[in-house]
Parts: C-alpha cells; structure tokens; sequence
C-alpha cells in the first residue's frame, strides 16, 4: 500500500537533539526511521528486555513471555496495522521496540515499589524513563549521551498514551533540552504503537496466564466474548485439543482487534 498523505516522512522528520559526528553521518540505504529502529535494536537497554518481566519472571519457564518478546510481538503488529492504514511501518515498528526499555524489573509491581521509594524526589514513571534511557543513559556514541533519535521517535514515545498536560520531573527536564509538544496528540503512527502495546498483552497475558495455571478456561468463557470465539473454534476444529484451540482462540482475537 502507498504511503498515505497523513502518514509520517522520514525525509520530513523533526530533526535529531544533536547534529553531527557519527550519529549525524549519512544513512546509506536506509531512512531515517529505520536508523531509529536499529539503534534501538544495537542498544544495551533493548537486550535488557530479555530478563525483564512481562507477567512471569524469566526463570519460571522459558516458554513465558519476557519484556522483550512482549516488544518483538507489538512490533509485528504495529507494522501490519501501519500499512493496512498507509503510515511509516518503520516509525511504527521503532516506537513499538522501544515503548518498554524504561521499564525496571518486577513488571508494574517492580514499577510501584520504586515510585513509592523516589516519592520525595518526585517519583518514578517507567515512561519517562525510557525517554531518560534512550536520550541520556544509552552512551554508544563519543560525542554526546543517547542515541540521538528523531523527534517524530522521541515525541511518539513521550506521548505513547496520549498528551501529557503534567509532565513528571524526568520529562520536564528532556521536554527542556528538546521539546516534545507534550500537550498535542502524537503522530498516528504513535497511537497505532499504542494500540498494537494494548492488542499483545491483552491475548498474550491470557495465553500466559492459562500455561501457568492462574487462570482456568472455564472462568474466561464466563465473558460472552471469549465464549463466542472459543464455540467458534471448537466448531471449526472440532477434534482438536484444547491447548491448540486456545493458540487458534488468541490468533482469532488479535485479528478481530488488528481489523477493527
């Protein structure tokens, strides 16, 4: 599909906070967007994702998702939401891998006990910390802190739930050095990253919950939704075990939630 007139361009993008040196050198074959996507993916807080908790930590078993596959799944279907709608799959995809990187351990839990322990110095939010990491804290380059992002990425991930009329300190303080027009609405391709975060927890955490055992069958096909996907599976598959039922239940979900 075409890129549409509403979409993001990478050759129109807001700029990057610093200018010159490596991360100002000529990008070769790839756009600027994609330049985003694979500093993000060369950096250390990326590859830190693996050991951070999604719903299980790590160890429990390797079959549980972790921040980073989390990350990995959001991306595959923010990209396909983006081009059915025409906008910058690689924009899309880039906010979709970083959304996470400023989480610290322990999932939201993790996020509660250190809000609570830097409430004096003005709390703790995992989003303004993964603007932190990747503007300041991520150091691969000689001439200056961060990695040198665009805007469109920086301002995509600082808006990742909407505008913010309230910035933490955290913010504040890089909405000063480079300002992220917190109180607008992000781009389209920063809300379609933010939908796709939504559609991935939403089925992956059930799929998750149900492998552990915290979860039972039978309670979530008490909500007439889920009944109505699972009656339609067993329809169609009607020999099936049930744990491949449950795989074909999620699959159907998320493409309901894709095409809506």
């Amino acid at each position: 599909m075409s890129r549409a007139l509403y979409a993001a361009d990478p050759d129109a993008h807001g700029g990057r906070e610093w200018c010159g040196g490596a991360a100002g050198e000529q990008r070769g074959p790839r756009s600027e967007f994609q330049r985003d996507r694979d500093r993000i993916i060369h950096s250390m807080s990326f590859r830190r994702l693996k050991s951070k908790t999604q719903v299980f930590i790590a160890p429990d078993g390797d079959h549980y998702r972790t921040r980073l596959t989390h990350s990995l799944e959001v991306a595959q279907i923010g990209r396909v939401i983006a081009r059915a709608l025409g906008l910058d799959e690689d924009l899309t995809e880039a906010l979709c891998l970083a959304h996470d990187v400023g989480h610290p351990p322990f999932g939201h839990a993790g996020e509660a006990a250190l809000s609570e322990a830097m409430e004096r110095y003005g709390g703790f939010c995992h989003n303004a910390q993964t603007l932190r990491t990747v503007m300041r804290i991520e150091s691969p380059y000689p001439q200056h802190d961060g990695l040198n992002l665009t805007w469109d990425l920086l301002e995509g991930l600082a808006k990742h739930n909407g505008p913010v009329g309230a910035p933490n300190w955290a913010l504040a303080e890089l909405d000063a050095a480079f300002p992220l027009a917190l109180r607008t609405w992000p781009s389209l391709e920063a809300q379609v990253a933010a939908v796709a975060d939504d559609i991935a927890y939403d089925n992956h955490d059930i799929d998750d919950g149900l492998r552990a055992g915290f979860l039972a069958l039978d309670d979530l096909l008490t909500l007439d939704f889920l009944a109505d996907q699972w009656r339609a599976v067993e329809k169609r598959f009607p020999h099936a075990p049930k744990d491949r039922l449950l795989r074909e239940m999620i699959r159907d979900q998320i493409g309901l939630m894709v095409k809506d």
